[in-house]
Order: structure tokens, then sequence, then C-alpha cells
């Protein structure tokens, strides 16, 4: 693999230098040029060009799993151990994952809404139904909050908000944000956790005007709303990477370009390529 990279490299560098970082010697490598490719060889080294591609398309976001989904989705006939082993023997490692802080109290007396999802994280359109929750970012000024309001059809964020506190403004201002940029039609299904922001009075009037069903987690189960979870998930680890804010103000701004720049484009192509 060092030769195979060494030749894909040698229009931009000189042999010598390549073949004196990746310690390997110059005769060597004339030899193997000299030899005719095998298949394998060609193809890892077509496979490693667009393992890189892919993972440079995506910021060092994705490890092989999901490099591993992309380049099937792409055409490539390609199992997840073959990307794990090219994308260590070129150096690619995802970005890890972030300190983690519980987020929910349901220690409330106002109403638990019924479970109307019942884990079928599934949409046949826009607008059926929308999944919530609030997470929180590490920064040196201390926790940031994030809520947002996902589309489990195309699983686009439709509205979000931080704040340095986790509270029922904080979860309001998120489902503004959503109800005025998609305007949903009556009977839009709201899940959330059985968190007090969600459960408490303003919450579900607002969900009354908008003609939104409220439906909630059983308590405890963070599998119930796991889209949710899994998109808290990426966000920390892709908005972010291992770097910390110095300020909720940095950490807001990062999330922002993340969502918009990256994320929702992202999820607008996947549901148009759905509707096709």
């Amino acid at each position: 693999m060092k030769y195979a990279f060494i030749a894909e490299k040698q229009v931009a560098f000189p042999v010598a230098a390549l073949c004196r970082v990746l310690a390997v010697s110059r005769s060597g490598f004339y030899d193997f040029v000299a030899e005719p490719e095998t298949e394998r060889v060609r193809r890892d080294s077509s496979l490693a060009a667009k393992t890189r591609a892919v993972f440079a398309e995506h910021q060092g976001r994705y490890g092989s799993p999901r490099v591993c989904r992309e380049l099937r989705h792409r055409g490539d006939a390609v199992s997840e151990k073959t990307v794990a082993r090219l994308m260590r023997e070129n150096g690619l490692v995802a970005r890890r994952k972030k300190r983690f802080r519980a987020t929910t109290d349901s220690k409330h007396e106002d109403p638990i809404a019924p479970n109307l999802l019942a884990r079928d994280f599934t949409a046949s359109g826009p607008n059926e139904a929308w999944v919530t929750d609030v997470t929180a970012v590490w920064t040196l000024a201390g926790w940031l909050f994030v809520a947002a309001i996902l589309d489990l059809y195309s699983r686009r964020v439709v509205g979000w908000a931080t704040s340095a506190n986790n509270d029922r403004d904080l979860a309001l201002d998120a489902l503004r944000a959503a109800l005025t940029a998609r305007r949903p039609p009556p009977g839009l299904v709201h899940h959330s956790d059985r968190g007090s922001p969600y459960a408490s009075a303003d919450y579900r009037r607002a969900l009354d005007r908008a003609g939104a069903v409220a439906s909630m987690s059983r308590k405890g189960d963070c599998w119930d709303n796991a889209v949710a979870e899994s998109f808290f998930a990426t966000l920390k680890t892709e908005a972010l990477g291992d770097r910390v804010p110095a300020d909720h103000d940095l950490a807001t701004h990062a999330i922002g370009e993340y969502l918009d720049g990256y994320y929702n484009p992202k999820c607008w192509r996947a549901s148009e390529s759905a509707e096709m």
C-alpha cells in the first residue's frame, strides 16, 4: 500500500522524499512500478482514494461504518472491515465523542402524553412527525444547552435554540423557530421525553395552537427518542470535534455553521432523492 500511495502522489512530490517519509527504499518502489499491479492492489488504491475523498468531504466526522455506508451508497461493494483497514493505513481517524451531561427532569406534576410513536421513527412525508430533545455542550464558560427539533421524514433540523439555562423558554424558542419555518398542518405528532419543559402548560398551549399532538417517551427509556439521541451524539462530535469553545456565543456559532452549512443541506439532498 505504501508503494501504491507513492505512485499516486509522485506527480506532486519527489519520489525520494515520499520514500523517505514512508520509510521504504526507492529501489523497492521502482521494482513495484515495473511489475504489473495485481487486481487487489489496483482495487485497494482506488478504494483508498475514494475513502480519503469521503472522509475529507465530511470533514473528518465519519468513522469506518459511515464511510462504508457512503461508499456503498455510491456504488462500491466494500466491507466495513476493508474500509477500517484503509482508514487505518491512511491515518484517517474520526473525531471523538464529547463529554455528557443529563438534561431531562421528569420529576414534576404536569400531565404526561401517551407514546404515540412507539419507536416507529418513519414518516411518509414532511411535517407528519417531529422529535425533539435537549443536550448540553461544554464550553470554557460552562455548559450550553441546545434544543433541537427534527422532522422524521428527512431528519432535517427544523428548529433549534441555545441557552445557558435548560428551561421551558429554551424548548419554546426551538418550537417557535420550527413552527415559523414549517407552518405544519394540524395533526403533526410532536414527540419528546417527559421532561418538565415539554410537559409545562405553556408548551402544551403552544402545541394546541399549532394543532400538534403531543407524544412522550416512557420514563427512563432513551430508546423511545432514539432519533433525537443519535442526532445529538452526532452534533457534538461533528460540530465541535475535540474543540472546547471559549464561550456560549462561539459554541452557538459553530453549531449554526454545522446545521446550516453541512447537516441540513445533506438531509435536504437525501429527502429529495427519496422522493424521486
